[in-house]
């Protein structure tokens, strides 16, 4: 079997590791409201029927009565609370669905960003640990949620998403595009089918242009050939199937070190361009790598990098000749052209050595190959391959001066041990004595070392042992004939000695690479500390290239600064800190030997893992020279990989550990809170029935006062046990249609005492339509906001409860006349155990009561909002009620 043929081990062993895992599938759109929850659902209602174990983890149906229908009918794994400021976020419940372990799970907008505390941030995260425990997930994106296309999808839109996921996720996944054309998604919205009707209107004139749309409908449709042409390849490997399998164009360029290199970096850039297509730039690096100038490595590393920064992959593969590794590096990446450059040579050069492009047209069948003329005349240096692409051939040079001495040593030591001998041999052993020089030779020093050994054994042998001794001239036919046999035997086994000398040197490069590598990540994985790891990355990497290095990460300011370094005296300017925060804002290499301030002495390469750049490493050499030769850049690129993922690993475990901490926190306050609050309840019941019974022995201001501080002891303990209930995520909702001028005026009448000495004034129209909510809750939010009023607003000032209709809302405000809230922080008096003081008295309280006002209010679908007056000093709080929770004719029935 040929190369390409043989099955490759790496798709197997990639196979192989998904064995057991959940398949996902994702329903691909190019924007909101084309229709991929409503297929994703259909679908899964669809394998429901088939008889396949499906349940919903969650669905945003975002008011759709189509989608929400499709919900209907179908398991649905209940939600679970997590408390965040004082809100309580519905996030799906991950460890209720692997403990139901359904067969299928439906999850609805893969790219959400989960609630503080959540076990994963993300919520591709929480599909990731459904796959991997066997569990199969049908999810949704859009196309501006992935990573790598969300500068671009900012770039026409003006619009930055926030939530993304990794290229990777998708590109393990099957894909589904759910498409619709630009101008029925556009009717979709205008006929409030995808936001609510003032929502769409403002998504018109930004996001949902119809040039928009079109061009997000294109980057959907591309990046999913892309996925599925990545995964086709991977199949095809797997089985070892031949052929390019062109279902979409693979480009690839052979870059080399000489003059003009860049240009066929260019040409290659617009060839994918015209194309739409992926590319790689490849180096092959053979044994004559080894011998290149320092001119010769400054034009392949700008060669590389310039590739880099077009968009290519860029790669390095050894191998014993620069066709044989092309060659194998195409039928690899089954690439459908082929972009190489000519450099002009002699006529005999050609006739003798033969040309590289002819040999590469001819065994690649099946690729378009580009030829282009290099710029500048090459040097004929070397056998067949050189030139052209550079590190060709299987010799290594013309060889050393001490090389042929040394040969012709060893020549005459065999001509003299074979002299001393040759009484006791015949002609023909004494050929074979010859072969030893020239495998030595070959081996030792190279081809060309070889071929001369050859010539010469050859002439010493006819000089010394053919009849007649002495001469050159030859007698017998049958010695001209052993002549030519042993001049071709030192040919071809100076030819095979050579090849595996070039073999064997890559092997040992490999070899070295790899336990580089190994040894580094061996000594990082043992690390717990990122400042020892950070101490650790530059000493190994500086240690490895022979250069300076510092590692840079995000400080407390606006800029990067250094967390170690290899060298205590390593020096950065202004321009060198410029590079660095350049590499670290954007991801990409900038400095010297790059396209981006280049006049820096260092290079910074960005550590990037989980999609976010975690730190930046320069590296620069103290001559002033490159940092890097090209030939060290894939192993370097290896080890700054290894780094940024050891540096990702001790983030999340920082952040485990930060999460842990937090959860422990939250257990003792329900614990505290739950504990105090019944210790209270008793004595405070007590209280209350004796002060009741004190009517006919006591003073009524005693009375009164007794009366009044348990009931306000009691109100504290109420609050105590409603802020449990809320982050113990055990509120009970019982929604019923409800009179706001009934709830008013109850909670008036219960919070008479806290509202000695103000007026209350009422202003609720009575004809306000009902609104379907909790009475009970209501009625706690409201007596919360009067307590609050009451003791905040300055004593003998009205304290107004007004409530309006205005578009499609309920709005309920109480206002007081008092110190008001500091400008700026208004959201601030809602969290728990927040209290801001707005003058110089003294205002007991918990600070728990705006919290809880908060949290009922969301829990029934409502929202709070805290400012100040407009007509003077004083605070305004306002419940409003959206027009979901308005009962619809109620206004109409109660005029009738």
């Amino acid at each position: 079997m040929t190369g390409a043929e043989r099955p490759s081990p790496e798709a197997l062993l990639r196979q192989a590791a998904q064995e057991g895992r959940g398949r996902l599938k994702i329903f691909l759109g190019a924007a909101p409201g084309v229709g991929k929850t409503f297929e994703m659902l259909s679908e899964g209602a669809e394998r429901r029927r088939a008889g396949v174990d499906v349940v919903i983890g969650v669905v945003e149906t975002h008011g759709r009565a189509e989608t929400e229908a499709l919900t209907r009918g179908q398991e649905i794994v209940p939600r679970r609370a997590a408390a965040y400021e004082g809100h309580a976020i519905d996030e799906m419940d991950l460890d209720a669905i692997l403990a139901r372990a359904p067969r299928l799970v439906l999850v609805d907008e893969l790219a959400h960003t989960n609630a503080p505390g959540s076990r994963h941030a993300k919520r591709y995260q929480d599909v990731e640990e459904l796959l991997a425990a066997g569990i199969h997930v049908y999810s949704t994106i859009n196309i501006q949620h992935l990573e790598s296309l969300n500068d671009v999808v900012a770039s026409f839109t003006r619009v930055r998403v926030r939530e993304t996921v990794p290229d990777g996720v998708l590109e393990q996944a099957e894909i589904e595009v759910v498409d619709i054309p630009p101008d029925e998604l556009i009717q979709r919205l205008k006929d409030g089918k995808v936001y609510l009707p003032h929502e769409a209107t403002r998504a018109l004139s930004h996001f949902f242009s119809k040039s928009n749309l079109s061009a997000l409908r294109e980057l959907a449709l591309r990046r999913a050939a892309q996925a599925v042409d990545a995964q086709m390849l991977e199949h095809v490997r797997a089985i070892g199937i031949g052929g390019t399998w062109a279902g979409s164009d693979r480009i690839v360029v052979a870059i080399n070190e000489l003059p003009g290199a860049d240009g066929l970096v260019r040409a290659a850039k617009r060839v994918a361009d015209g194309l739409h297509a992926p590319w790689t730039a490849v180096f092959i690096e053979t044994p004559r790598t080894l011998h290149f100038t320092e001119e010769e490595h400054r034009r392949l590393a700008a060669a590389m990098t310039l590739a880099t920064q077009l968009g290519a992959v860029v790669a390095t593969v050894p191998a014993a000749s620069v066709i044989e590794g092309i060659r194998d590096f195409v039928a690899h990446a089954r690439a459908t052209q082929l972009v190489v450059g000519k450099s002009r040579r002699p006529r005999w050069f050609e006739f003798l050595h033969g040309s590289v492009v002819d040999a590469l047209i001819r065994g690649t069948s099946g690729v378009t190959v580009h030829v282009l003329p290099m710029a500048g005349p090459a040097k004929t240096r070397g056998p067949r391959g050189h030139g052209v692409h550079g590190g060709a051939g299987a010799a290594s040079g013309r060889g050393s001066i001490a090389g042929y001495a040394i040969t012709v040593a060893m020549i005459a030591a065999v001509t003299g041990i074979a002299s001393a001998l040759f009484h006791v041999l015949n002609l023909g052993n004494v050929a074979l004595l010859y072969l030893l020089p020239v495998m030595a030779a070959a081996s030792l020093y190279g081809l060309r070392t070889g071929l001369f050994a050859g010539l010469v054994c050859s002439l010493a042998y006819n000089f010394f042992f053919l009849p007649p001794v002495g001469t050159f001239s030859v007698n017998n036919p049958e010695n001209v004939v052993s002549i030519f046999v042993l001049l071709g035997v030192a040919i071809a086994t100076s030819q095979l000695t050579s090849r595996v000398r070039a073999q064997a040197d890559l092997a040992s490069a490999s070899a070295r690479t790899n336990a580089t590598l190994a040894g580094f990540l061996r000594q990082l994985s043992s690390v717990n500390d990122p400042s020892e790891a950070a101490r650790m990355i530059c000493d190994d990497i500086a240690r490895v290239f022979d250069v300076q290095t510092v590692l840079l990460v995000t400080g407390t300011g606006t800029g990067v600064t250094v967390q170690a370094a290899s060298n205590p005296a390593y020096r950065l300017d202004t321009m060198d800190l410029a590079a660095a925060n350049w590499a670290f804002d954007t991801g990409t290499v900038a400095g010297k030997g790059s396209g981006t301030l280049a006049a820096s002495e260092w290079l910074f390469t960005p550590l990037q893992a989980g999609g976010r750049t975690l730190a930046v490493i320069g590296v620069a050499r103290a001559d002033a020279g490159d940092p890097v030769r090209a030939d060290q850049l894939p192993l370097l690129t290896s080890l700054i990989d290894q780094s940024a993922l050891v540096l990702e690993r001790l983030r999340l475990e920082t952040e485990m550990r930060d999460v842990e901490a937090v959860r422990t926190r939250d257990r003792l306050r329900a614990a505290l809170l739950s504990s105090v609050s019944h210790d209270f309840r008793t004595p405070l019941t007590a209280v209350i029935a004796a002060a009741d019974q004190l009517d006919h022995g006591a003073t009524p201001e005693v009375i009164a006062v007794i009366r009044t501080e348990a009931m306000r002891l009691n109100r504290f303990v109420g609050n105590l046990l409603d802020m449990a209930r809320v982050e113990a995520g055990a509120l009970k909702l019982n929604v019923d249609a409800t009179d706001l001028s009934d709830a008013v005026a109850g909670a008036s009448h219960d919070a008479r005492r806290a509202l000695e000495g103000h007026d209350l004034q009422l202003d609720v129209p009575p004809d306000l339509p009902l609104v379907r909510v909790d009475a009970q809750l209501l009625h706690h939010c409201l007596l919360n906001l009067l307590d609050n009023a009451g003791r905040y607003g300055d004593p003998g000032t009205p304290i107004r409860i007004e409530g309006r209709h205005l578009y499609g809302q309920i709005r309920l405000s109480i206002v007081d006349r008092g110190p008001g809230l500091p400008p700026g922080r208004e959201a601030e008096v809602f969290e728990t155990f927040r209290r801001l003081e707005g003058s110089d008295r003294a205002i007991g309280g918990t600070g728990l009561g705006l919290a809880i006002v908060k949290a009922f209010a969301e829990a029934m679908g409502m929202t709070v909002e805290a400012g100040n007056r407009d007509d003077g000093p004083g605070a305004a709080f306002t419940l409003v009620f959206p027009g979901e929770l308005i009962v619809r004719g109620a206004a109409l029935e109660r005029v009738i």
